[in-house]
């Protein structure tokens, strides 16, 4: 921490991300463009660090950008309500039971494949799990 704040790799390391990260959240408009110094660099407050470590976990529970944008919008203007962002949240268990669907989907397609096949010496042209991804749904 520098006398005035954090630096933009002090930042990253508070909220264990890249430089770069910071870069493309500021270039999006998540994080805002952070006063500079005289000498031209940027200079971050712990208010930086909690919004970005607040960016990063939405990213990780799969919210897009777009709507991390909009949960930041009611941080950041008033009369908003929590069941705006309890909806939201609703919304995206949705999207991730899906994902889920898809990959049991995608599991149970594996394990049927690879049940088909004897493994072995077998050549290539006698392997069921080739077969089965020449093949269209």
């Amino acid at each position: 921490m520098t006398a005035h704040g954090y630096s933009i790799g002090q930042l990253a390391r508070q909220a264990s991300c890249k430089v770069e990260t910071v870069h493309y959240y500021e270039k999006t408009g998540l994080m805002p463009e952070p006063p500079r110094t005289e000498g031209g660099h940027r200079i971050y407050s712990l208010v930086d660090i909690k919004r970005l470590n607040f960016i990063r976990r939405c990213r990780q529970i799969g919210f897009t950008i777009e709507q991390v944008k909009e949960l930041l919008k009611f941080i950041d203007e008033p009369d908003h309500y929590c069941g705006e962002v309890k909806a939201m949240a609703m919304q995206q268990i949705d999207v991730v039971e899906s994902k889920i669907r898809d990959l049991e989907h995608l599991r149970d397609a594996l394990f049927e494949m690879i049940a088909r096949c004897k493994g072995g010496n077998y050549t290539i042209d006698d392997c069921p799990i080739i077969d089965a991804l020449y093949m269209s749904e």
